[in-house]
């Protein structure tokens, strides 16, 4: 093994949860996969490929790195949206290779217009508006000329969208404050077909939108976390998956598994610091495996005597602290347990799991986070 943990893509866990999701929209509703952050985790070349044999064919990214990215191994009928920064000088690039991009600002609109007409191609910009969040887009004084320069050079600057993003469609507190947003984004689309201007896209639905607001669902979704197997929120879930007081199966299944090997086992004697300090005592003789995995390949140090790992079917604790390149696992009661055992980070083993989110649980953290956390250099396998 070249590297020192791995990771598994399941295809059918991809197709799975890509089929319940689009089968929440109304026909006509383009699918946009959220591949940003290395598409969670998962790996933009390694998840792009599957992700269009599944039939979407509409990819949105944060940055010209990642554009660039996909750009190198898409189909050539697929489409990239770049949802957040774009630096001046590589707008002539987006433009000549058909990637649409948010525009937010008056500075950025007139980079765009000025550079649009140096290219052979129109710029295809999505105008992304301030209804609540706060943090990136045009407030309602500036649209009048906004919708003036797009008028005014139609021949280049096309306008692919008008957007803009809930703040906290996922938890149950912002549920008031989201449909302010989104009755705010509806009335600011209706101004600009009253002043003449259709965009290609009205879009609006994040993964958390789609599930708990349907008719934020209008002519292009957004959705990441859920493709990949995750809630946006525990609360999106239950309110999800509840139904007349009984759990149905979860209908979204977990694309990704971590897996490593135990690189050693030593006996340690009770009454022993185990790793670095002395934050772990043995209270018996122990058995102590070392595995190469630690704080510098993802495993977050927050889990320092509190993370769990499965050998062989088994749930075992990670004892002492983690190591940058390492973590150290009680195997006491593992029988015949030996050099090259796989472990598992993430995943299942026998009839046991190792969720993300019970990692989020324990230092405070998100699925996102987590997973976004994951090294580019891990190997990543697809399973059929």
């Amino acid at each position: 093994m070249l590297h020192t943990s791995y990771i598994e893509l399941s295809k059918e866990a991809l197709n799975h949860n890509l089929q319940f999701l689009k089968g929440r929209l109304k026909p006509g509703v383009r699918y946009s996969m959220v591949i940003k952050g290395n598409a969670y985790g998962h790996g933009i070349e390694s998840i792009l490929p599957m992700v269009e044999e599944a039939g979407v064919d509409h990819f949105a990214v944060f940055s010209v790195d990642e554009a660039m990215r996909a750009h190198k191994i898409k189909q050539e009928h697929c489409e990239i949206m770049v949802m957040g920064f774009i630096d001046d000088e590589y707008l002539e690039w987006a433009i000549e290779h058909d990637v649409s991009f948010y525009v937010f600002t008056m500075e950025r609109l007139r980079a765009v217009q000025k550079t649009a007409k140096k290219t052979s191609k129109p710029a295809r910009i999505h105008i992304e508006l301030e209804t609540g969040m706060h943090r990136t887009g045009f407030l309602p004084h500036e649209l009048t000329e906004v919708a003036e320069i797009l008028t005014k050079n139609d021949k280049t600057v096309f306008l692919e969208g008008i957007c803009t993003h809930l703040a906290g469609a996922e938890h149950l507190a912002n549920f008031d404050r989201a449909g302010k947003q989104l009755e705010r984004f509806r009335k600011r689309c209706t101004w600009f077909h009253n002043f003449g201007l259709k965009p290609r896209f009205r879009h609006i639905a994040c993964s958390a939108a789609l599930l708990n607001f349907p008719d934020s669902a209008l002519d292009l979704v957004r959705i990441g976390i859920a493709n990949y197997g995750f809630w946006p929120s525990e609360e999106t879930r239950m309110l999800h998956l509840r139904k007349n007081g009984e759990i149905p199966k979860d209908p979204l299944q977990r694309v990704l598994s971590w897996k490593s090997k135990i690189m050693s086992v030593n006996h340690v004697p009770e009454g022993e610091y185990v790793s670095y300090g002395t934050s772990y005592l043995t209270n018996r003789d122990s058995l102590i495996g070392v595995v190469p995995v630690g704080y510098g390949y993802g495993f977050s140090r927050n889990l320092s005597n509190l993370g769990h790992v499965l050998v062989k079917g088994k749930r075992v604790t990670v004892v002492g602290t983690v190591n940058m390149n390492m973590m150290v696992i009680d195997v006491t009661d593992i029988p015949d347990v030996q050099v090259n055992d796989e472990v598992v980070l993430i995943g299942r083993q026998g009839n046991n799991t190792i969720t993300v989110s019970s990692f989020s649980d324990m230092n405070n953290s998100m699925n996102y986070e987590l997973l976004t956390r994951l090294p580019e250099d891990i190997p990543r396998f697809r399973t059929d």
